[in-house]
């Protein structure tokens, strides 16, 4: 691959994984958000997947294919088997900031990213980390969407959204975090996600929904 190509797949790959973050903070039909989910976890493999062939990497090609199935099968199932469960609440409907505040909240949050990432773009300059801060922006925003989200499902989506974008910074800052170490990662992750979805499964049989708010009121009271 020559350094233009790997360029141009490698910024294509960062502009998905960005879009993805925001089109999930943008919507609220949950069912959508866990398509967005999965297509960015494909433009997550994308991206270590051409990594892997600019360093002739047979071992990122193995975490390539390892996070395809993880990220683009494996949990986006999972995210929709917790929904099919959740009843008539398949829509975040009361967030707690409104569709043009979050926008503008990740317009905020990218400008931030940006300045944070500087530093660590001038310790190695290469295109590689020159797209850290796109990494970085979807930590954030996996933040943004876990601490602003009523519903348990949306705030696990926000949680695998930062998880997404720190795997993709370990792999644009070392390029390649090693297989061992992803795999350790990767099942680490799989396992708080299932217990949160069974977490989330039991709410839902207990108190029929799982909203927040509704559940701090059922304290309360």
């Amino acid at each position: 691959m020559s350094d233009t190509a790997y360029v141009q797949m490698l910024d294509l790959a960062c502009g998905a994984l960005l879009l993805t973050a925001v089109l999930i903070v943008w919507r609220r039909e949950l069912a959508v958000i866990i398509r967005v989910f999965a297509v960015q976890g494909l433009a997550l493999t994308a991206l270590v997947a051409v990594l892997a062939v600019h360093e002739s990497s047979v071992e990122l090609g193995v975490v390539a294919a390892g996070i395809a199935v993880l990220r683009v099968g494996v949990l986006p199932y999972l995210l929709r088997r917790a929904l099919a469960k959740a009843g008539d609440a398949r829509r975040e409907t009361r967030p707690l900031v409104n569709v043009a505040a979050s926008l503008l909240s990740v317009a905020v949050l990218t400008m931030l990213a940006y300045a944070v990432s500087q530093p660590l773009i001038a310790l190695a300059p290469s295109a590689a980390t020159q797209a850290i801060p796109v990494g970085m922006t979807v930590v954030l925003i996996g933040f943004f969407v876990l601490v602003t989200r009523r519903r348990a499902l949306s705030q696990l989506v926000g949680f695998l959204l930062m998880d997404n974008g720190i795997t993709a910074v370990g792999f644009l800052t070392t390029s390649g975090a090693g297989l061992v170490v992803e795999l350790g990662v990767s099942l680490d992750v799989l396992l708080a996600v299932l217990v949160l979805q069974i977490l989330a499964t039991r709410i839902q049989e207990t108190f029929g929904d799982a909203d927040l708010d509704e559940l701090r009121r059922l304290r309360d009271s």
